[in-house]
């Protein structure tokens, strides 16, 4: 995965939260798919999730036809409203 690149939200999400590029460049190669946002962005995209260690991390990313993927936001997701594997919605 090559080409990776950050929306300025992302990066301003990322440095708030103390999550490296390189945290987010290995969430995106493992692609533990949450949710498929296929039919509701431009490109396709997902929500992916990743960790700090023991922290877990959402990535909201797309990619588009020549491989190129964008990363949209970098967020910690909220226990109340995550089950406790942080994979799937209360």
């Amino acid at each position: 995965m090559n080409n990776i690149f950050y929306r300025a939200h992302a990066v301003q999400r990322m440095f708030e939260r103390g999550v490296s590029a390189g945290k987010v460049r290995r969430a995106l190669e493992a692609r533990d798919v949450l949710e498929d946002y296929s039919d509701e962005m431009p490109q396709p995209g997902c929500l992916i999730l990743g960790f700090m260690g023991k922290r877990p991390f959402h990535v909201v990313a797309s990619e588009n036809l020549t491989g190129e993927v964008i990363v949209v936001t970098v967020y910690l997701p909220d226990a109340n409203n995550w089950g406790r594997d942080f994979r799937s919605r209360r």
